[in-house]
């Protein structure tokens, strides 16, 4: 051994290193070649082991379901209130976990997967006699009281038209929620004013509407005298922008939003009609409704009282305009009358009904704040993007509405020309559509 490091020694360095190259070589191959042996030998293999849980985790699987059972939706609807009252005992000792059950078994439609969840549950738990009793007794009490029939307690969502409403305004929650975002308001507020404008228009005009909105299923867009899906009048709108300029306004937004409302054109006047009056794209509708929220809500909070947590009142100040605005100690909701039925409502009242619901709160959900401001201001990039949301549907003529004479009110009849294909106009029946 000695003689083989006096060798080593007296190498050049340049063998010295390829000599340590090699055997580290040598070494890299040995533990390769031991490695392959081990393994090919089944020394690190894994039989595997019967879970000591097994019989609790096939019990799991085993319970039944709810899916080819034939059950009407009141007793599908018992079962829901039977598991709620057992997710109830278990949020007394399991906050946490009653918390996840709850919100996984929202979006399950057979109760009794909230059955196999807490009985996976209770795998990790030790004998706890006492959920066990609180589960049963809330489940007892629940059976003495009769489950009664399916229904909406709130009379207006009972109705045929509201799920035909639901459909049109889901179709447009992207757009909501963009506006949302770029007012800094929580978009279910911005669906409470439209939903109190939509019922409004329904209701006001039944016949016509119903036509429409029932079987296509589309927002119906205003034209005259007020403009677009939230009937949002001339005037208002035209307000909305100058508060968006005006830094002494009461209801300023601040410099990031300054240019959230610019014009590509001169004609301030059909630009803005254009923008409302649209058929096919409703994002400035939403946008100037997000902007008359949020700058309602700041005036109120200027002069001293905060009424972000009003949803009520702010949408009876959007249906009252600024105006009416006026800030005050113990304000009440209400504005325009509206029949339903054979019940009456107050626009804000339809929307705060909307709000607290839970009607399309996956798409819609509540905000822990309901507005928000930011510093950002909009770059050239983002104010061309909003700019570029106007489609080229075809709009009623502006101002037709304002016209009193005959000719405005009644359309100049066509002049007769012979079909050049010989076809009896007269005997083809019109085809009902609206523009989407």
């Amino acid at each position: 051994m000695k003689q083989l490091w006096f060798d080593f020694k007296v190498r050049p360095l340049w063998r010295q290193i390829c000599d340590i190259l090699l055997v580290l070589f040598a070494l890299a191959g040995v533990a390769i070649i031991g490695a392959w042996g081990v393994y090919q030998l089944g020394v690190t293999n894994n039989g595997g082991a019967v879970d000591k849980n097994y019989r609790s985790l096939m019990s799991v699987s085993e319970i039944e379901d709810l899916q080819h059972a034939s059950l009407s939706q009141e007793q599908i609807d018992a079962e829901w209130a039977l598991r709620y009252a057992r997710l109830a005992a278990l949020a007394r000792y399991y906050p946490v976990n009653a918390r996840l059950i709850l919100t996984a078994a929202q979006h399950s439609d057979d109760p009794l997967v909230v059955d196999r969840m807490i009985a996976a549950a209770k795998i990790y738990m030790e004998e706890n006699e006492g959920l066990d009793v609180l589960a049963d007794g809330l489940c007892e009490r629940l059976q003495t009281v009769p489950q009664q029939p399916a229904g909406n307690v709130i009379p207006w969502m009972g109705g045929v038209e509201w799920p035909a409403l639901k459909q049109a305004i889901l179709r447009d929650s992207a757009l909501i929620n963009e506006a949302g975002r770029l007012t800094g308001v929580e978009p279910r507020l911005i669906v409470g004013c439209l939903v109190g404008e939509q019922i409004r228009l329904f209701n006001s005009k039944r016949e016509m509407f119903k036509k429409y909105l029932g079987p296509v299923k589309v927002l119906s867009v205003q034209s005259q005298f007020s403009y677009g899906v939230n009937g949002i009048k001339d005037f208002t709108a035209k307000a909305v922008e100058e508060h968006l300029k005006d830094p002494t306004s009461e209801f300023y937004m601040g410099r990031a939003y300054e240019h959230l409302l610019d014009f590509v054109t001169d004609d301030h006047v059909t630009e803005r009609y254009n923008r409302l009056v649209d058929y096919r794209n409703h994002l400035y509708s939403y946008i100037y409704t997000g902007c008359i929220l949020h700058q309602t809500m700041l005036q109120w909070r200027r002069a001293g009282y905060d009424i972000s947590d009003r949803p009520d009142l702010l949408f009876t100040l959007f249906n009252v305009g600024f105006s009416q605005s006026e800030p005050k100690a113990n304000p009440v909701a209400g504005g325009s009358h509206i029949q339903v039925g054979d019940r009456m409502y107050t626009f804000g009242a339809l929307g705060f009904d909307f709000y607290y619901s839970g009607e399309m709160a996956e798409a819609f959900p509540f905000h822990r704040q309901r507005f928000t401001t930011t510093d950002r201001s909009l770059s050239p990039a983002d104010i061309e993007r909003i700019q570029r949301n106007m489609s080229d549907c075809k709009r009623p003529e502006r101002g037709l509405e304002y016209r009193n004479d005959s000719a405005a009110s009644s359309p100049t009849p066509p002049v007769e020309k012979p079909d050049p294909f010989g076809i009896n106009h007269d005997k083809i029946q019109p085809v009902e559509h609206t523009a989407q």
